[in-house]
């Protein structure tokens, strides 16, 4: 069987660089409560890397420098209740530069700061886990 996705995502991989550690953001989702990465649906006349920057923005309220150079993509399905609709996230790397204390869904999500190992225990989604331990990899290269 093939599986197509019928919904197309881009997330934002929040990301900050101290010293040689690397600490990612991660949100909660709005029902289940799981730690996830800001995604979203492609925005009409956006970029998927700039629907990526906009989700970082609206849903963990973050700003910086975006790759465009998307590091991947995982497959995800929605819940039954939900849909059940299997969706395909691209990821795009941001090296955060802001971290605003008031955003859009700020009241409804939590955010924190992890290392790559524990934010690799913390996702669900068996490719975020891949995508998240090949990006902490590259990044530990590029600090060295």
């Amino acid at each position: 069987m093939i599986n197509i996705a019928t919904i197309q995502q881009s997330a934002a991989l929040p990301y900050s660089l101290k010293g040689k550690e690397v600490k990612v953001l991660l949100i909660t989702s709005i029902g289940t409560r799981r730690w996830i990465l800001p995604k979203g649906h492609l925005e009409p006349g956006l970029t998927a890397c700039e629907s990526a920057e906009a989700e970082a923005l609206e849903e963990a309220g973050v700003v910086g420098k975006m790759t465009t150079r998307c590091l991947g993509a995982y497959k995800y399905r929605k819940r039954p209740e939900k849909g059940g609709e299997l969706c395909r996230v691209r990821i795009y790397p941001l090296e955060v530069a802001r971290e605003l204390e008031e955003y859009p869904e700020a009241s409804i999500r939590k955010r924190r700061w992890m290392s790559i190992e524990k934010a690799v225990k913390a996702v669900e989604e068996p490719g975020l886990k891949s995508l998240l331990e090949r990006f902490g990899k590259q990044s530990a290269k590029s600090a060295a």
